[in-house]
């Protein structure tokens, strides 16, 4: 199969073993960057790491910090704040944007005809979508409709992204800075009705004492209590359901997808900025290093305001700027370490991970359990209690964790890309 395009811009990697190319002063619009799989590697692998279960071991040892600090980056947080555990989901929104500004730069040197090229971002998106809500699907009696998962949020708003693609950086400013601003305002208008239940949506009173918000805040972000919430209520509905749909667990929503565009923008102009003929090295990591302490900055100041809330489960505003933040400085610290210095070597690993996202995302959903299982059966209960039973759930997912590499390791030596 060929190099997947679908989360990585095109032109052939350096494998392992082989030589690197010289640092990038100038970059190619067909050049594939290391940075950008190697980042890429490292979100997937984070998202594959749950089979650690560093809560277990965590609650094996209540007094220790170390284990209590890793638990709680392995976990998303309740509802305002930002852990680890939840910069995966728009680091892999963000290098879409990214990645796309090199694709469509590449199928233009290939001259590829425009029709062709939209028809190909269409269907791409309706393949993610597909994927999506066949992944939420499994271990339902039918088709579980619904629209949160990564993939989904992403092919909602991969059209859009594309027709942004083509248009100049301006204009890519402009609709992000709309898409925030309209979505601020469309929840900012909103308010649930006065004898709202909470309970009744899945939000208890405890839980609210202790991670609820108040204020302004309180009465437009709340969980299950929101614009995204009652447009779900309303949205879901209209398919074939087990059950009527009342309100998501973890406060998730379909209308996500719009501020999750504004992520991939983000990417997209980042993308941009590496790809600029003009811009020599130096330029392209101070620009987006400023630009990163920028959204960190705005974010934050949002949030402490009381004006918006960081809340990555519905995906406000000032999540996308504080989270959009931290996205640029890792890509310009991969950058800087991968591409500009050259020091390459270290990062094959997550590579190799990297040029096959999609197939990783998929065995994390399909084999991880498969394989947890088979280790347990074939290697006894016992096999993996070496170093005390507390650490026996940490070793027996590194084992699994290790299988799955190895799997990504031998099909990428294969040439094997899971490819949309």
């Amino acid at each position: 199969m060929d190099r997947p395009d679908t989360l990585a811009p095109s032109a052939e990697p350096s494998q392992p073993g082989q030589p690197e190319p010289p640092p990038a002063a100038s970059i190619a619009p067909t050049q594939r960057l290391a940075s950008i799989d190697a980042y890429r590697g490292l979100v997937m692998v984070l998202m594959m790491a749950e089979v650690l279960e560093l809560g277990r071991v965590a609650a094996a040892f209540p007094d220790h910090r170390f284990w209590s600090f890793l638990s709680h980056h392995q976990e998303h947080v309740e509802w305002v704040g930002c852990s680890l555990h939840d910069l995966i989901q728009p680091s892999f929104s963000f290098l879409v944007g990214t990645s796309l500004a090199f694709s469509l730069a590449r199928r233009t040197v290939q001259g590829q005809r425009p029709w062709r090229i939209a028809a190909h971002a269409l269907w791409r998106s309706a393949v993610l979508v597909f994927l999506g809500i066949f992944l939420r699907s499994l271990g339902h009696e039918r088709t579980y409709y619904t629209f949160e998962d990564t993939l989904t949020q992403i092919g909602l708003g991969y059209p859009f992204l594309f027709v942004l693609g083509l248009r100049p950086r301006r204009e890519q400013w402009i609709a992000f800075v709309l898409i925030l601003v309209a979505v601020w305002a469309a929840f900012a208008l909103y308010t649930p009705p006065v004898d709202h239940d909470y309970a009744a949506v899945g939000v208890s009173a405890d839980w609210l004492r202790e991670h609820g918000l108040s204020g302004f805040a309180g009465r437009h972000w709340q969980k299950n209590g929101n614009l995204a919430w009652a447009f779900d209520r309303w949205f879901l509905n209209l398919f074939p359901r087990e059950r009527p749909f009342s309100h998501n667990a973890g406060g998730y929503a379909t209308l996500s997808f719009i501020p999750t565009l504004a992520t991939m923008i983000l990417g997209l102009i980042a993308g941009g900025w590496l790809r600029e003929p003009n811009r020599d090295a130096p330029r392209r990591l101070g620009t987006l290093t400023l630009a990163g302490l920028a959204g960190l900055g705005l974010g934050w100041a949002l949030n402490a305001a009381g004006l918006c809330p960081i809340v990555k489960r519905i995906w406000t505003p000032s999540w996308v700027l504080y989270s959009g933040g931290w996205c640029l400085l890792l890509l310009a610290a991969f950058h800087a370490v991968c591409d500009v210095a050259g020091w390459r070597r270290w990062s094959a690993p997550l590579r190799v991970v990297g040029v096959n996202s999609i197939a990783a995302y998929l065995m994390s959903w399909l084999w991880k359990d498969f394989i947890a299982t088979n280790l347990r059966r074939h290697l006894g209960e016992t096999a993996f209690e070496a170093f005390g039973s507390e650490y026996e759930p940490l070793v027996h997912g590194a084992a699994v964790l290790l299988v799955l590499w190895l799997i990504l390791w031998w099909m990428d030596r294969k040439r094997i890309y899971l490819k949309i």
